[in-house]
């Protein structure tokens, strides 16, 4: 596990993106953590506050362990990395079944927050570089497909772990037996990725494309003080920030938009919006990261922040006069949102190089946990002054939308300041890291 495995002759490249897709699918699990919030409330005595709580600390934990531990995926390889996050994240399943089966909430809160968590963080950044590394000809649509998976696994996980729940049955017994198949089934599926896994053997894996080794090779330590890093930081925040800001509060969202017309909104609609949502997040990550390769990194987010910005101007304008422009609006930008997440690493690559992108991508994640708090701050905080204030309806949201739409801005005028790299930042690899980037490179 401690060396990097490398691709024996014509192994076909296409055999990493479903690695990678097998560890993201697995983790993206996370997004269906409220399918077992009413079951835990009404088994373990809690309130949604404390039912929140294992899903709060494993955001946390993905953040920081994708901050502090991207360093050693890079030394050590994406098998190590898929293999510990693997452990982790089926560990933290296992640890939590047998707090659902003790009724013992602290068990739960510290298998599936902080051991599953870690497994998150290091399994969101284990496939990056190797993904860039065999596709230098196509680095976003290559990373768009790993993380697209992250965007769709509660698509799965969503319904599979209501049919448990109503197989095995919503109490404390019933909870502990669907988190051990969980634990057990995801563990079998992210060994695909694992024993799937290989780095290139030459340096150039695709014979018309320019080597991934070539260029401008920064280490994480520099890259974190180039202004550049710091700009990416704002622009991946204030992108997340405007789309999490309306994927959190969906569903009660359209239904406020339209509580005051002849065409309210019903509680299955409601949904099945989130569920658009939902898509439109998947569908962003491969579509729009994809199209990056085409127009080029920065240009893409600028559609993603100025196009996003005239997204929530026209929902906040016109929005509760249409349904169907107010739905299309936010399908956009929170196919933006996916497509933010997806082109980052892209981004990194053509900044800071090959070397150490993963641990690059890793800290720059920290923008995720910020705007994870911020986004649904600004939107829930906002609604409930303007609701104790006697306002309805639309109006709950506007000065909250009219700050998004400031956020977006100063993400565009971030992006606009990235520069290439000043080369006093170009990486000159200390002892150990010499051996650690020989190690990585191809013979």
């Amino acid at each position: 596990m401690s060396s990097p495995p490398v691709a024996p002759p014509g192994w076909s490249r296409w055999l990493v993106p479903p690695a990678a897709l097998s560890v993201h699918l697995s983790i993206g699990q996370a997004y269906a953590w409220s399918v077992f919030k009413p079951p835990l409330e009404s088994a373990l005595h809690l309130d949604g506050t404390q039912s929140a709580l294992p899903f709060q600390l494993a955001i946390v934990m993905l953040g920081l362990s994708a901050a502090f531990g991207g360093t050693f995926v890079e030394r050590n390889g994406p098998r190590w990395a898929m293999t510990v996050a693997l452990i982790c994240f089926s560990s933290g399943f296992l640890i939590s079944a047998l707090g659902a089966q003790t009724q013992q909430f602290w068990l739960i809160v510290l298998g599936y927050g902080f051991v599953g968590g870690i497994g998150l963080g290091i399994g969101y950044i284990s496939p990056v570089s190797t993904l860039i590394k065999w596709f230098p000809d196509r680095p976003g649509m290559a990373t768009g497909i790993a993380i697209m998976g992250f965007g769709g696994g509660a698509l799965i996980a969503s319904p599979w772990s209501a049919q448990m729940l109503d197989s095995f049955g919503t109490g404390h017994s019933g909870i502990a037996l669907a988190f051990l198949v969980h634990g057990l089934a995801y563990a079998v599926f992210m060994s695909l990725g694992v024993f799937l896994v290989r780095v290139p053997r030459t340096a150039k894996p695709v014979a018309d494309a320019p080597s991934a080794f070539e260029g401008v090779q920064v280490s994480a330590r520099s890259a974190v003080r180039t202004p550049q890093f710091w700009c990416l930081w704002i622009v991946l925040c204030m992108n997340v920030t405007a789309g999490i800001g309306i994927l959190e509060k969906a569903a009660p969202m359209i239904t406020d938009f339209f509580a005051d017309t002849s065409t309210p909104v019903s509680v299955s609609a409601a949904a099945g919006f989130v569920a658009l949502l939902s898509a439109a997040n998947m569908a962003g990550r491969i579509g729009w990261s994809s199209a990056s390769d085409l127009i080029g990194r920065k240009n893409i987010y600028r559609v993603y922040l100025g196009v996003g910005a005239l997204m929530y101007l026209l929902i906040a304008l016109f929005g509760d006069t249409a349904k169907p422009l107010f739905v299309l609006c936010a399908l956009v930008i929170l196919s933006f949102y996916g497509g933010g997440f997806a082109t980052i690493p892209a981004y990194l690559k053509d900044l800071f190089g090959t070397y150490q992108v993963g641990a690059i991508h890793g800290r720059l994640l920290t923008a995720w946990s910020t705007a994870g708090v911020l986004g649904p701050l600004i939107v829930n905080w906002i609604a409930d002054r303007q609701e104790s204030a006697g306002k309805h309806g639309s109006s709950l949201y506007t000065l909250s939308f009219s700050i998004m739409i400031g956020l977006l801005v100063v993400g565009f005028i971030a992006n606009e300041f990235v520069r290439p790299v000043n080369a006093r930042h170009h990486h000159v690899p200390a002892p150990r890291e010499a051996a650690d980037a020989q190690r990585q490179q191809p013979a």
